[in-house]
């Protein structure tokens, strides 16, 4: 199966920008434009913000019994009675 290849050009690339691609490719033995390819796959490979908030928001909400402030003064309690059994 031949997959087919888009392609992406990018103009007006300031200098130093380029100078900084250009060696971060060369200290990877790549080319400028293998080592882009690389970078943009991983780009694309991971969901953008807004992709990822709205997978979150997707998800049910759990649910508890007991509300975040009590759960914080269980907590708290709990690790004052352990420091207290160390003494």
């Amino acid at each position: 199966m031949v997959r087919s290849m888009g392609h992406i050009q990018i103009r007006n690339v300031p200098d130093d920008v380029h100078r900084t691609l250009k060696a971060r490719a060369a200290t990877k033995g790549m080319s400028l434009s293998e080592y882009l390819l690389a970078e943009v796959t991983d780009l694309a490979d991971q969901p953008s913000l807004e992709e990822f908030v709205a997978r979150i928001r997707s998800q049910p909400r759990p649910r508890s019994r007991v509300s975040g402030a009590e759960a914080v003064r269980e907590a708290r309690t709990e690790r004052l009675h352990e420091l207290d059994a160390r003494r």
